[in-house]
């Protein structure tokens, strides 16, 4: 049966912890600074006229930098293009964040509105190289807070023993072909490797 009301979706939980919900903060302590410097990698989830999207970012440990204590920043590196998180920025500045730390169960949750930019002093910050980001996403933060570790300990995240044989699934290039069927996947896939490390930043 679906649940279409608050009330009858309540009644099927039980009350969270005092703690779940005071845990929440709406500026950087020193805690969490200790959590955003140690991530490299996270997920951010974005909204707009032509629907959400959520796209994965990696970029070292300290990817996400802490401007101050009520807002942070990241480089919008290279990609695909489709530019689809900075369409969504622009046309509504609700974000999320998800960090994830290897090793550590737990995650952080940052919500707040975001703004793109092309400051040049702000570019400089995620220079690698001689390599400087097209723009960067700078976040005004909202609230924060971590997730507990119960989905990532399920899922054996971090588990050597559980991950995949990335042979046993599709390739790049093989997904591509199941969308567009003339495309040559074989080719895509040979010149995969290379083509990534020239264009990683």
């Amino acid at each position: 049966m679906q649940v279409q009301s608050i009330a009858k979706l309540e009644a099927l939980y039980d009350a969270p912890a005092e703690a779940t919900i005071r845990k929440e903060i709406t500026a950087v302590n020193g805690e969490y600074r200790r959590l955003i410097e140690a991530s490299p990698f996270f997920a951010v989830a974005s909204a707009g006229p032509d629907g959400l999207d959520c796209s994965p970012r990696g970029d070292g440990p300290g990817c996400v930098h802490i401007l101050n204590d009520t807002t942070l920043a990241f480089a919008d590196r290279r990609g695909n293009n489709r530019l689809d998180t900075l369409r969504n920025i622009i046309a509504d500045p609700r974000i999320a964040l998800l960090l994830m730390i290897p090793g550590w169960n737990e995650c952080l949750r940052i919500n707040g509105s975001a703004m793109i930019t092309t400051d040049d002093e702000l570019r400089q910050r995620f220079v690698h190289g001689d390599k400087l980001p097209a723009t960067v996403v700078v976040i005004s933060i909202e609230t924060m807070y971590f997730q507990c570790a119960r989905a990532i300990k399920r899922a054996g995240l971090w588990d050597v023993s559980r991950h995949v044989d990335p042979r046993t699934l599709p390739t790049a290039g093989e997904l591509v072909k199941s969308a567009i069927s003339e495309f040559d996947a074989n080719t895509y896939d040979a010149n995969l490797p290379e083509r990534q490390a020239k264009t990683l930043y």
